[in-house]
């Protein structure tokens, strides 16, 4: 049995149990439960806070773990990181009241920045060659200025409407974030052979959410024209239709290149394009 550690509430809780769900394994969710066991796969999950989650992974306590990166370098333990998982993007970053002058980082020189984040903060700082007074408090970061208790704030943004809604601006990115999969470094043989069986479904689950799978049809003299600009895993599928003269295409686009391609398709005689959401993808 493998234990993953989890964020027990939040945006980066939903999404570790949506990225768990996708892989096809099942579970029992309640707010209620600190633990809940998986049916069909090996594996329990513990709910913890998530700057709890590093600790107990590195020791022992649970075997992985999904945690956002921000807490991972805070705490100094980077070297528990299997791979960037692609969601709960967010950034730290440095924000002052809207009605303050600033021009760059040289402006918080010598003064009280608030952040629950000081060695990412003050890592950045040394970095830009800035020294101020860093304030380490936990929560309600954004209220620090309008109570007198610092200058700026450090601290996690995502849409950035917390600070708006606080009378704040954002003036500098300190650290880009996602969640990650980290690992105990001294895992049995076992417990990596399941961790291993747990990263090949992560990676289809992945694979499909960068990809979109085509299908569309095209005269016989414009196939071998379109089948370029379909790259696909290897090459198209190239079926005939009942139509003389017709054939229907297949193929995987990647979603970044995706917009571009279908012009592309559409302009050298692709009709009866259809797009369709891909829920594994399997190398």
């Amino acid at each position: 049995m493998l234990r993953i550690a989890i964020q027990k509430s939040g945006r980066l809780s939903e999404e570790s149990l949506k990225l768990i769900k996708e892989c096809g394994i099942s579970f029992v969710n309640s707010s209620l439960k600190l633990k809940t066991e998986c049916t069909n796969f090996p594996l329990e999950i513990l709910y913890l806070r998530d700057d709890d989650i590093p600790g107990y992974v590195a020791d022992g306590v649970a075997d992985i773990g999904i945690v956002g990166e921000n807490v991972l370098v805070e705490e100094g333990m980077q070297q528990l990181a299997v791979e960037q998982l692609g969601f709960s993007k967010c950034r730290l970053s440095l924000a002052v009241p809207k009605s303050a002058d600033y021009d760059d980082i040289s402006d918080l020189a010598g003064k009280n920045i608030a952040t629950s984040y000081p060695n990412l903060l003050q890592s950045f700082l040394d970095e830009k060659g800035v020294q101020a007074h860093i304030h380490t408090i936990s929560g309600s970061v954004e209220i620090a200025p309008s109570i007198g208790l610092a200058d700026a704030i450090c601290d996690i943004v995502s849409s950035g409407s917390t600070l708006i809604s606080n009378g704040l601006k954002e003036v500098e990115r300190v650290f880009k974030s996602q969640a990650v999969l980290i690992s105990n470094q001294n895992l049995s043989s076992e417990k990596q052979q399941v961790l291993n069986k747990l990263l090949f479904r992560i990676h289809a689950v992945q694979r499909a959410q960068r990809a979109k799978y085509i299908l569309l049809n095209a005269p016989n003299d414009k196939v071998d024209t379109i089948s370029q600009l379909l790259p696909g895993i290897k090459s198209p599928t190239i079926l005939p239709l009942a139509e003389e003269g017709w054939s229907s295409l297949h193929s995987v686009v990647n979603e970044d290149d995706f917009w571009e391609i279908i012009e592309k398709l559409r302009d050298a005689g692709a009709e009866g394009i259809l797009v369709v959401p891909i829920e594994k993808m399997i190398k």
